[in-house]
């Protein structure tokens, strides 16, 4: 098991879609050092790059009134 950053994602990402899959694979194994097995490797690569960036966060949530505190 690895965790990817979205900087780590963006950066494999960009590899996928502008040099291809075998690219990104190597890129991935630079990334995380424990995957040796290529073919992992360009599994976990395409699957990196069909991620889409998370959206942003919510923005804070409504307060709550104090008449809804007291039912």
């Amino acid at each position: 098991m690895f965790v990817v950053t979205e900087a780590d994602a963006a950066a494999i990402r960009t590899v996928f879609e502008q040099e291809g899959g075998l690219s990104a694979a190597i890129e991935v194994r630079r990334r995380f050092p424990g995957i040796t097995d290529n073919v992992k490797a360009r599994e976990h690569a395409r699957t990196i790059a069909g991620w889409q960036p998370l959206p942003p966060p919510p923005s804070k949530s409504r307060k709550c009134s104090s008449r809804s505190l007291t039912r």
